[in-house]
């Protein structure tokens, strides 16, 4: 077998990897999956570019490739650091469920009908407590004192 047909059959796996994380990528609503799909379509052009770096004879597609994966490693840290974030908040990995996350003044995405799902509840916003203005003496009323009386 001769090398073009081996570098040949490099680029079509590159290919279908890359594909096969498009779609998954695509049609799952899964954070993991859609996680691992992008892995996928990383791969597969880490693959595709040591393939054109042999057939050129040089070393610049393994270089590239070094980085993606560098970067990958990273991306795959935060993005696992995230998600497990936010499994802790709305207990579920559903896409759909993560779009009530967005600032309090936005209005509410356009593009998702069923945001309202009445199997997800928020959680109450929480009252932080409000300090006061500088330079205001507060109204402390001691039990204590008798001009309070």
């Amino acid at each position: 077998m001769n090398e073009l047909a081996l570098l040949e059959n490099y680029l079509i796996v590159g290919a279908l990897l890359f594909g096969i994380g498009l779609v998954g990528f695509f049609s799952r609503r899964n954070m993991i999956v859609m996680f691992l799909s992008a892995e996928m379509m990383l791969h597969g052009v880490s693959l595709t570019l040591v393939t054109f770096g042999r057939a050129h004879h040089s070393f610049e597609g393994q270089m590239f490739t070094i980085f993606i994966l560098t970067v990958a490693a990273c991306e795959a840290g935060l993005a696992l650091a995230l998600i497990l974030a936010l499994y802790q908040k709305s207990k579920s990995l559903d896409i759909d469920f993560w779009t009530e996350l967005r600032e309090p003044d936005l209005p509410p995405p356009s593009l998702v009908e069923d945001a309202g799902d009445p199997r997800y509840v928020p959680p109450a916003p929480r009252r932080f407590p409000r300090l006061t203005p500088a330079g205001v003496v507060p109204n402390i009323r001691n039990e204590h004192d008798p001009q309070n009386c």
